[in-house]
């Protein structure tokens, strides 16, 4: 499968990053190896890639996790269900702001939000 979008984040953990990926965006597991997930459709593919052990000894994880907020990369999902990408995304592991601080714009409501690693995400769902 070839998708029009992909989007490689990089994990310690990528079975556990895999599941919050394919839950949160309702989206299938199409692919894996030693070193890899591929989460996706024929729109959209997540490659979630095994972090290097000198960059996982450099960055240890931490429960809840530390939030990622100095890098300049937050990528954004459309998602049918923002309350229910929510939920999916607390569920394995990753979390979002309240719905509540959730806003409008061309058309969508934005929710930023991050995964168990603490990498920021945004999750869109269109309003009309």
């Amino acid at each position: 499968m070839t998708a029009s979008a992909l989007v490689v984040i990089y994990a310690q953990d990528i079975a556990r990053v895999a599941e919050f990926y394919a839950r949160t965006l309702s989206r299938p597991i199409v692919d894996r190896d030693a070193g890899f997930v591929l989460v996706g459709d024929a729109t959209l593919e997540v490659a979630i890639v095994q972090m290097p052990e000198a960059l996982i000894a450099a960055n240890p994880l931490a429960t809840p996790p530390r939030l990622r907020e100095d890098t300049p990369v937050k990528p954004s999902f459309l998602v049918s269900d923002l309350e229910a990408a929510a939920a999916s995304a607390v569920a394995t592991g990753g979390g979002t702001k309240p719905l509540g601080a959730a806003w409008s714009w061309r058309g969508q409501l934005h929710l930023d939000g991050y995964d168990p690693e603490g990498n920021p995400v945004q999750l869109r769902a269109r309003t009309a």
